[in-house]
């Protein structure tokens, strides 16, 4: 990445890194479904590791609990490092999430951070 000449990176990253309590992560909790639990550690230890660069304008883009097709909205929350959730749950649509993405590309607010998005 340094050798591109990018001058960011993002990062679509997974929802088991965000904490559901301070220092408990998603993916630490007993209910993290098994199938997801290698990949999203990954994810997680590279959030990690991301945090350590300080040459690198990086941001990682988490999306809530349950990332489903859905609607358009442009009605929804940004956070930092915990999990977005309401009385529905902890959810975000591919096409908000979207827009968050692009808002993000298009006027940086989160660099060197990890943000996510969610209802």
């Amino acid at each position: 990445m340094r050798n591109s000449d990018v001058k960011r990176y993002l990062v679509v990253g997974g929802a088991g890194s965000l904490e559901v309590a301070p220092g408990v992560r998603l993916v630490t909790t007993p209910d993290f479904p098994a199938a997801y639990k290698a990949e999203a550690s990954k994810g997680a230890d590279f959030l990690d590791l991301l945090r350590t660069v300080d040459d690198l304008d990086w941001t990682f883009l988490s999306p809530s609990a349950m990332f489903v097709p859905g609607e358009r909205t442009g009605k929804f929350r940004l956070g930092r490092d915990k999990l977005l959730s309401n009385e529905n749950g902890s959810s975000i649509s591919f096409e908000d999430y979207a827009i968050a993405l692009a808002d993000e590309i298009e006027n940086p607010r989160h660099v060197k951070q990890r943000f996510t998005v969610g209802y």
